[in-house]
């Protein structure tokens, strides 16, 4: 059982007051909304697909809806038959073009 899931599980009002109160989740929390195993979102971050937005004072990597949405994102794209690395090129396009526009 990883540290993050024990934490979870010892403290589960702890857990459960992030996901309320501040609208973030933990890695299991994220994957299970969008769907996918525990181990493909941290192999989404571990590849540079997804990016935690907060981590906590004791470590653990923390998401928000978005972050949600861009997994289930990455699912289906590659459920569609892109490999991973394209996604990847696609995301990094995309937010270039992104800080293009905004630069003027």
């Amino acid at each position: 059982m990883s540290v993050a899931k024990r934490h979870c599980v010892l403290n589960r009002n702890i857990c459960m007051n992030l996901q309320k109160d501040n609208g973030l989740f933990s890695i299991g929390q994220a994957a299970k909304k969008a769907g996918v195993s525990r181990q493909s979102v941290q192999y989404y971050i571990m590849v540079g697909l997804l990016s935690p937005v907060r981590v906590s004072k004791g470590g653990t990597r923390l998401f928000d809806e978005g972050s949600v949405e861009r997994i289930k994102l990455i699912k289906k794209l590659n459920e569609s038959g892109y490999p991973l690395r394209a996604i990847r090129e696609l995301f990094v396009e995309g937010s270039n073009e992104s800080k293009d526009k905004s630069d003027g």
